[in-house]
């Protein structure tokens, strides 16, 4: 069962503003019919290792979206903050709101924002199918090895679309659809081509796409301008 959820907003922050500028799998455990606490923690230690880094490239990713100071942004499928801390260091401005469904992994990230001293975090549990997250309100939304578990995927990405400005940006970085090192099996994943494909059905269109990353795609989306 689903615990009601309260967004808090930080101090200093309002939920609605006007400028004229400008994981894996949404915090589940790999194995879905593990659901006990060990497993949720072996899970975590999984997201949070060091290892993680080589391939991962979190600051490259971070500096790739190029946030303006006082950008709002959301991580869907936020884990523990391994994106999450990092956003938050790049917006002290702004607000990031970190959603998953995993109440102990968003435990596990207010305990780092209480040991790191960041105040720009909105922790949201939401559940599967619904990220609740205030409609037209953020910059950047970006969703790391977590949209080849989204359930209704182009229902999905038609919130996250509502949930951005009309500049908005949504990123999706998830593996490439082949045997790796790192990230679920193969027939687990998501083909890029259909991630485009689904993207564009909810009124998305692709605007950039970086080849940095070693074992995953990188793609850039927009909101497609009414006609």
């Amino acid at each position: 069962m689903w615990m009601t959820l309260v967004t808090v907003v930080p101090q200093g922050c309002t939920p609605c503003r006007h400028r004229c500028d400008h994981g894996h799998g949404l915090g589940r455990p790999a194995n879905r019919d593990l659901h006990g606490p060990s497993d949720v923690e072996a899970y975590i230690r999984h997201l949070e290792s060091s290892d993680r880094d080589a391939w991962q490239r979190p600051d490259e990713v971070v500096a790739a979206l190029k946030l303006y100071p006082d950008a709002w942004v959301a991580d869907v499928g936020s884990g523990p903050g391994y994106f999450t801390r990092r956003l938050a260091r790049a917006v002290p401005e702004g607000v990031v709101f970190a959603v998953d469904v995993e109440p102990r992994q968003l435990d596990r990230l207010n305990e780092h924002l209480g040991n790191e001293g960041l105040r720009n975090v909105v922790p949201v549990l939401a559940p599967p199918e619904d990220p609740r997250l205030p409609p037209r309100l953020f910059d950047v939304i970006l969703v790391v090895n977590t949209y080849h578990h989204f359930p209704q995927r182009v229902r999905y990405l038609e919130r996250l679309r509502s949930a951005l400005r009309p500049a908005g940006r949504l990123v999706v970085i998830d593996y490439h659809k082949r045997d790796l090192p790192v990230g679920p099996p193969p027939d687990h994943k998501i083909d890029r081509e259909v991630v485009i494909q689904e993207a564009r059905q909810a009124g998305l269109t692709l605007t950039d796409a970086p080849d940095f990353l070693p074992y995953q795609y990188f793609l850039v989306f927009r909101p497609v301008a009414p006609q």
